[in-house]
């Protein structure tokens, strides 16, 4: 009990101490200069003449980027280096949906004549001039065929 008798009536002190603090600092002088008084407002804007426009011109519109095709951006979500090739090892990186497709066993695993059968032809007849490389006319060949959109069951 006596603890907490003397701890009330040190905080009581301590409060006290503080306000007496607060108090002198708030009747020195400050140091930081005060402001200088502002300036009237019409001395310090300017006055449009009787025939001044009521609305200056619009600001300039910035250039708009030419929008890509779908053919463009297809190719540049494989080009993976920017270096306007896409390699065999760029084009199926990020193929999941395509290599369960192909797992024609599905087994989780490709073998050669899998792979082979469906991904080899498709970028070799893309491949125009056999570098191994697909340029992007010869990686719009590789394009996937539209699915038929169903008709109306009215």
């Amino acid at each position: 009990m006596q603890r907490v008798l003397i701890g009330g009536v040190a905080t009581l002190f301590m409060a006290g101490g503080g306000l007496l603090v607060w108090q002198s600092m708030a009747n020195q002088p400050s140091l930081i200069p005060a402001p200088p008084p502002p300036a009237s407002i019409s001395d310090s804007l300017p006055i449009a003449g009787s025939d001044a426009p009521a609305f200056g011109l619009a600001p300039p519109t910035p250039p708009e980027a030419p929008k890509a095709s779908r053919e463009e951006m297809r190719f540049n979500r494989y080009d993976r280096n920017k270096d306007e090739l896409v390699s065999r090892l760029e084009m199926m990186g990020s193929r999941t949906k395509a290599f369960k497709s192909l797992d024609s066993d599905g087994n989780n695993l490709l073998t050669f004549e899998e792979w082979a059968a469906a991904t080899g032809q498709r970028f070799a007849s893309a491949d125009g001039n056999k570098d191994q490389l697909l340029t992007r006319k010869e990686f719009a060949r590789t394009r996937p065929k539209e699915a038929a959109k169903p008709g109306c069951r009215c």
